[in-house]
């Protein structure tokens, strides 16, 4: 674990609770991880694929990627199966109502895309007015600078969420 920690720049502490159960890692704690194990970020979700082809072709039925829940947010990892590709694809539930229950902005390399499907949120960050998105409005940022996205309606938001964590790998591997 101490390997781990020192390759992924995250404290063995912070891996023992993420392994015990106590602690679900941000997206950024996530991609050190990945990078600390050499591993493109979807291997981290990756459903056991013993024997199944690989390709470039991906399905995700509904409800079948992986999930991985945060304080904020709850993924479910599309085309998880899918290793080294360009970008990871996503699909969302905001649970954040407010920007002060959110805790610090995330911020790390690369660029992101959201497309709202169901919903009401309110985009943060750190360059720009908070901005209202609701079903069909889509926002494509920069996520070096701070955000975060809260629901603001009765019902958890849900959003088709792609960052590009090919730029974020190679980010860290420049470096090793």
């Amino acid at each position: 674990m101490n390997e781990l920690a020192a390759a992924a720049d995250v404290a063995a502490s912070t891996i023992s609770k993420i392994e015990n159960g106590q602690l679900s890692p941000g997206y950024e704690v996530i991609m050190r991880l990945a990078h600390g194990l050499n591993v493109d970020v979807a291997e981290l979700f990756r459903r056991d694929a013993t024997g199944q082809p690989t390709g470039r072709r991906s399905v995700t039925r509904s409800g079948e990627g992986a999930i991985y829940a945060s304080d904020n947010y709850v993924y479910e990892v599309l085309a998880g199966e899918v290793s080294k590709k360009a970008f990871l694809p996503l699909k969302a539930v905001i649970k954040t109502r407010e920007i002060l229950e959110f805790g610090p902005l995330s911020s790390h390399d690369g660029e992101e895309f959201v497309l709202v499907l169901q919903g009401e949120v309110m985009f943060h960050s750190e360059h720009y007015e908070p901005l209202r998105l609701g079903p069909g409005d889509s926002v494509y940022f920069d996520s070096r600078g701070g955000h975060a996205m809260v629901s603001t309606g009765a019902e958890d938001a849900v959003v088709s969420w792609i960052c590009s964590n090919k730029d974020t790998l190679a980010h860290f591997r420049e470096q090793d």
